[in-house]
């Protein structure tokens, strides 16, 4: 009886024993595949904002990142399911397995459309201001875009691991570009709007003051300018914000008219012709024009600078930046045709 005991001990020890050997090296083995895989992805090279545009316009497509070098499947499941970054070794101590999904940072929030920029806080944790990445001396512009709220920003799935925050900014850039190419001087407001607002001591309810004064200031030292654009994103789901022509996605278009200063039918005007311009060819790619008056709300966006101010949402916050791009381009047409009256 002895013997058995003595055996059945010795079984159970080598089991035991062989379940730690398994555990022993199964962690070797996995922590030496992450080390692999972090000196494998510690070339991923970090773009900022502004060469990611110029890539952007160069090569027609987000995807122009993958002349760098384009993570792989395993660091995208793993920053899922284990909340570790491969080209961050250090989180593979700070994240418990425990974790599920990527840090919150780079997450979209949702918010609505609103006049005071109410989750500037939020929008600061996410998007970045973004300087011009081509600038360009321009004597006799034609359009002025700019962006009231330049933090709102478009999804960065698949761009987080290279620092990109695509925001509306962005969009601006590339409708610029778009226009140039069409022979429309056009120039972007590159001024932060938030260091505005801290430097006058404005809370974020006066985000279109702050813009008024450059759209103002721009108005004045370029008198060729006829057209002004604000480009804002919207907040709601990208079912509604998204739409297919000939199998190309696009970030669909929303325009607001503010109905609280006299001479507003002349800006609804403009933009009955532009939406109509845009129905005639594109089809579904235009969700309308939203009026907007009454309390709280602005009511007037500058619009009552001049009949020719436009405020535009391309997309939404779950649209990529893919789609936006193909949207500019679009609207760009668009507004070649009419300012040459084509």
């Amino acid at each position: 009886m002895a013997h058995n005991h003595m055996n059945l001990r010795n079984t159970k020890f080598k089991k035991n024993f062989f379940k730690l050997k398994l555990l022993f090296y199964s962690l070797v083995i996995c922590f030496s595949f992450l080390y692999t895989f972090y000196y494998s992805f510690k070339g991923i090279k970090k773009v900022s904002n502004e060469e990611f545009i110029n890539l952007l316009i160069k090569s027609g497509n987000a995807n122009v990142l993958s002349n760098y070098k384009v993570p792989n499947l395993v660091n995208m499941t793993m920053k899922f399911i284990l909340n570790i970054d491969l080209t961050n070794p250090k989180t593979i101590l700070n994240s418990s397995i425990l974790m599920f999904g990527s840090n919150n940072k780079n997450k979209s929030i949702t918010l609505e459309f609103n006049d005071d920029y109410s989750n500037m806080e939020e929008l600061q944790s996410i998007s970045d201001h973004i300087g011009d990445p081509s600038p360009k001396d321009v004597n006799k512009p034609i359009v002025y875009i700019y962006n009231s709220h330049q933090l709102e920003n478009y999804s960065n799935d698949k761009l987080d691991v290279y620092g990109i925050t695509p925001n509306v900014m962005m969009a601006s850039y590339v409708l610029r570009e778009k226009l140039n190419e069409f022979g429309i001087s056009s120039i972007v407001e590159d001024a932060n709007m938030s260091d505005i607002l801290a430097k006058n001591g404005w809370n974020y309810s006066y985000s279109y003051q702050a813009s008024r004064g450059l759209l103002e200031d721009k108005k004045k030292n370029y008198s060729s300018l006829k057209y002004f654009i604000d480009i804002h994103r919207d907040s709601v789901g990208k079912n509604y914000t998204t739409t297919i022509i000939n199998n190309v996605s696009y970030a669909k278009v929303l325009f607001v008219i503010g109905q609280d200063y006299q001479g507003w039918e002349a800006n609804y005007q403009l933009v009955e012709k532009l939406n109509n311009m845009i129905n005639d060819s594109y089809k579904g790619l235009s969700r309308g024009i939203m009026k907007k008056s009454g309390i709280n709300v602005n009511g007037v966006y500058n619009q009552d600078i001049s009949p020719n101010c436009i405020l535009i949402e391309v997309g939404g916050v779950e649209n990529s930046i893919d789609e936006v791009y193909q949207t500019m381009n679009i609207l760009a047409i668009i507004l070649n045709k009419y300012i040459k009256g084509e």
